[in-house]
């Protein structure tokens, strides 16, 4: 079965776009959202989602602790 490219939660497409542009600018890549992603290195396009990621990680665990 295919994925689907729809996010699961439409209304936060624009907080993940910007957090994406965000975690580029922050490695190096500047102009991440106007540049044609083929001209990048995997491993570039890969550092942005990896850095995103641990971003989002370590939000939810500081939304975790501070609950507790």
């Amino acid at each position: 079965m295919s994925r689907s490219k729809k996010p699961v939660n439409p209304a936060a497409q624009k907080a993940l776009d910007q957090l994406k542009e965000e975690t580029a600018a922050e490695i190096g890549l500047t102009d991440y959202k106007n540049t044609y992603k083929g001209a990048l290195s995997s491993a570039d396009n890969g550092r942005v989602g990896g850095q995103m990621v641990r971003k989002m990680i370590q939000a939810q665990e500081n939304q975790i602790s501070g609950q507790k």
